[in-house]
C-alpha cells in the first residue's frame, strides 16, 4: 500500500470469531481491497479511495447471512500514510520446517537455510505469512524429486514465492500467473531479485492461460470457489501422473474440493491442516486407475 488516500471499511462480527473473519475476508478479497486486519469484534479492509465502491461491498455482505453472526459496516477515508513502511517494521522472517526461509531486506542477521528467498513484502500479494502458503511450501518440499527438471505452474502467484521456491528446487521451467496486473509485477520483480527470472515466466491473466501449454506440477493457493470453478481447466493442462496442490480453503471445505476432483480423475495423496486451514494434493490418475 502506498501513500495514497484510502477507504477504511470496518466491518463489525457479532459474536467476533477468527474464522468468520477469515471467511469474510476472503469474499471482500473479491473486491480490489489491498490489505485486511482482524482487531476483533471488527474486520479492517484497505482500498484505494478511487475503487471503492458502497454497492459491491453491500452485494458482497448481503450473501454473507448465513454466518450465525450479525454483520455491520461502515466506511471512513483516512488520510495518505507510508502503509508499507509502517508494516515492515512488523514483518518477521519465515522459516518453513527449517529449510525454507522467507526474509525481506530490512530483515539483519537471518540465518541461512537450505532455500533462502527474499521478496520486497506487498500487503496484497502475500508474504509466506499464511497458513495456505506455509502448507503449500511444506507440500512441495515432499514433492522435490517431482519438482525437479519438470515444468511447474504457479496459478494466482501474488509475489510469486511458491514459483521462486519452485525455482530454487530446480523445477526446469516454472509459469506465474495472477489476474491482478500489479500482483504479476511484483512477481517478476521478485524472481529476478531471487535470480530465478530466466526459469520463472510471469504473465497477467486467469486460468484460461493454461492452454498454452501442459505441467508437471499445479500450485494453486486461492479461493475455494475460484479452484472448484477453474478445476477442469487445471486437470486439462496436467500432464498424466502429474501432481496438484490446492489451497486457500478451510478444512470444512475438503468434502467440497474432494468431490468436484473426483470426477476429473484426481487422486488425493497427501492432506495438511494447520489452524483450521487445508492443503491438499493430489495426483492425476487415468481412467482405468480412476475406476478401479
Amino acid at each position: 500500500m502506498n501513500s495514497q488516500e484510502y477507504i477504511e471499511l470496518s466491518i463489525r462480527i457479532d459474536p467476533f470469531s477468527e474464522e468468520l473473519a477469515e471467511i469474510l475476508t476472503s469474499e471482500i478479497a473479491e473486491l480490489p481491497f489491498e490489505a485486511f486486519s482482524s482487531e476483533a469484534p471488527y474486520l479492517k479492509c484497505y482500498i484505494q479511495k478511487d475503487l471503492y465502491k458502497a454497492q459491491d461491498v453491500k452485494v458482497v455482505l448481503s450473501g454473507m447471512t448465513g454466518l450465525g453472526a450479525a454483520i455491520s459496516w461502515e466506511a471512513n477515508l483516512i488520510q495518505g500514510r507510508n502503509w508499507n513502511r509502517e508494516w515492515e517494521s512488523e514483518f518477521s522472517p519465515i522459516v518453513v520446517d527449517g529449510t525454507v526461509t522467507i526474509k525481506a531486506p530490512f530483515n539483519k542477521d537471518v540465518p541461512r537455510t537450505r532455500f533462502n528467498i527474499w521478496i520486497e513484502p506487498e500487503m496484497a500479494f502475500g508474504t509466506g505469512s499464511h497458513h495456505t502458503t506455509f502448507m503449500m511450501m511444506q507440500q512441495m518440499l515432499a514433492l522435490e524429486n517431482d519438482i525437479r527438471d519438470h515444468v511447474v505452474l504457479d496459478m494466482g502467484c501474488g509475489t510469486a514465492i511458491l514459483g521462486i521456491l519452485a525455482a530454487k528446487m530446480r523445477a526446469s521451467k516454472v509459469y506465474a500467473i495472477d489476474i491482478d496486473a500489479v500482483a504479476a509485477r511484483s512477481a517478476w520483480g521478485n524472481a529476478r531479485w531471487n535470480r530465478v527470472g530466466s526459469r520463472i515466466r510471469t504473465l497477467c491473466g486467469d486460468a484460461s492461460l493454461l492452454q498454452m501449454g501442459s505441467y508437471d506440477i499445479i500450485l494453486a493457493n486461492i479461493h475455494r470457489n475460484i479452484i472448484i470453478e477453474d478445476l477442469p481447466t487445471y486437470v486439462r493442462s496436467l500432464r498424466k501422473g502429474g501432481r496438484i496442490l490446492l489451497s486457500g480453503f478451510f478444512e470444512t471445505d475438503i468434502p467440497a474440493v474432494l468431490d468436484a476432483a473426483a470426477p476429473l480423475g484426481l487422486s488425493p495423496f497427501r492432506t495438511l491442516t494447520r489452524e483450521g486451514w487445508a492443503c491438499v494434493g493430489m495426483e492425476k490418475v487415468g481412467e482405468s486407475e480412476k475406476n478401479n
